[in-house]
């Protein structure tokens, strides 16, 4: 039996509910809005994703015995409260940007509709996810970028909490990164696997040669040797005397990357390993692929950086309440307006605008109806942003698993494409495209 994901979840949801509840307002419906202000570190554009978890989330986020047990035993709600969370199933719909789009400040990135007692409770679920898959998705597109037609590995899970970790390997595949050394990952969303030794295998021997030897027979000739363990141009010698010419790599894990993989190619080109591969780790971030450009090196191995958004391990997202239903039923838009921490009332759609194959602003318009299906559409060849993805309760399986996350990948790869120039580079600057919001 699948654990119950409702417990994922702020005490203060659960508690406005309770109250909603005793005060009849529990069933007037409302729009939430999920979206950022702005982008973390000066970032010219953001990358969203964890849609596709987030629904399998959302599929298991029912109040079971053991979760009702637990807040009528704490006394986190009344008897009344538990009596409604004991039926408890989203019925609303849900709409947002595809997993894998880009996003700029106050794009609308998931619209919650439903009753206000059902869809306060998700608030923590789906900041959890989205913060966190967007950071890492937003990290690993900008690393993907710098390292141009380089394969890229995510290597960050001993970097990282267990379940993040697969999360984080996840949302790189999605982004650009071509595999992950995170098995699970493999297993649950369809990302491709790597992996040969770490040191330990090379210490494990009484010589660098036994240990080569004994991967080579295991994996192969042409697989990539580990040959920093104690010294770099020896290590590179036994590599090519162990696996002859058909070598398939070597990895550098420590030193001055970019001298160290010029003297080893130059070696390896001397020993006749020309088709011999360099890839490099060691704390790589965006910045050091870089700088890692004009070097000869064939791909890249990111671990901490990446699992952490490198330096910035949430994207800053928000939910609030953007409109509602007031006691006579009509529609009403809300909106916070406290300093530096505003939102924008009232539903919308979102639409990229494109002009010959770039994009040049984010347009949000504001709809004057409550109906989700009634939102305004685009002018001229604006794309369209927001897929639905829960229609009255009914979860679009389209975007969850590994087929989910294929797809998302390949959103991603082509929406990529439309970004401007400026939006390529890795300097802290503006947004690489203003975000317009249109009125009725």
């Amino acid at each position: 039996m699948t654990a119950s994901t409702a417990l994922l979840t702020d005490r203060y949801e659960l508690t406005m509910l309770d109250a909603a509840l005793r005060d009849g307002t529990a069933s007037r419906r409302g729009v939430f809005e999920l979206f950022g202000r702005r982008l973390s570190g000066g970032r010219r554009f953001g990358v969203v994703a964890g849609q596709g978890r987030l629904l399998s989330m959302l599929r298991d986020f029912r109040f079971d015995e053991d979760v009702l047990r637990f807040l009528r035993d704490e006394e986190v709600v009344s008897p009344a409260a538990v009596s409604y969370l004991a039926n408890y199933e989203f019925s609303g719909s849900i709409t947002g940007y595809r997993e894998g789009e880009l996003y700029f400040p106050g794009s609308p990135l998931l619209t919650v509709e439903g009753t206000f007692a059902e869809a306060v409770v998700l608030e923590t679920i789906a900041l959890s996810v989205l913060n966190y898959d967007s950071a890492v998705a937003t990290a690993a597109a900008r690393m993907s970028i710098a390292a141009g037609d380089r394969p890229l590995a995510e290597m960050g899970s001993r970097r990282a909490q267990e379940r993040s970790a697969v999360a984080a390997a996840r949302a790189a595949y999605i982004a650009g990164f071509s595999a992950t050394s995170n098995l699970e990952a493999g297993r649950e969303w369809g990302v491709p696997t790597m992996g040969t030794a770490a040191h330990a295998w090379t210490l494990l021997h009484d010589t660098e040669a036994d240990a080569f030897r004994a991967q080579v027979d295991a994996l192969g000739p042409d697989t990539t040797l580990l040959v920093d363990t104690y010294d770099v141009p020896q290590g590179v010698r036994t590599a090519v005397e162990v696996a002859g010419p058909r070598l398939g790599g070597v990895r550098i894990d420590s030193g001055d990357l970019p001298l160290v993989a010029a003297e080893v190619r130059a070696q390896l080109d001397g020993l006749g390993n020309r088709d011999t591969t360099i890839t490099v780790t060691s704390d790589l971030d965006e910045y050091a692929i870089a700088a890692l450009a004009a070097s000869p090196v064939d791909s890249y191995g990111v671990g901490t950086s990446l699992v952490t958004g490198s330096g910035y391990p949430t994207a800053g997202l928000v939910y609030k309440l953007v409109a509602r239903q007031d006691a006579a039923g009509g529609w009403i838009p809300v909106a916070k307006t406290a300093p530096g921490k505003g939102s924008q009332g009232g539903r919308k759609s979102a639409f990229r605008r494109i002009e010959h194959g770039r994009a040049t602003a984010e347009v949000v318009r504001v709809s004057d109806s409550f109906d989700v299906a009634a939102g305004a559409g685009p002018d001229h060849d604006d794309r369209a942003l927001e897929v639905p993805y829960v229609v009255e309760g009914e979860i679009d399986s389209a975007y969850e698993g590994a087929a989910g996350v294929a797809a998302a990948r390949e959103h991603h790869r082509r929406v990529r494409d439309e970004l401007p120039v400026r939006a390529l580079a890795l300097s802290r600057s503006d947004p690489a495209i203003p975000t317009l919001y249109i009125e009725p």
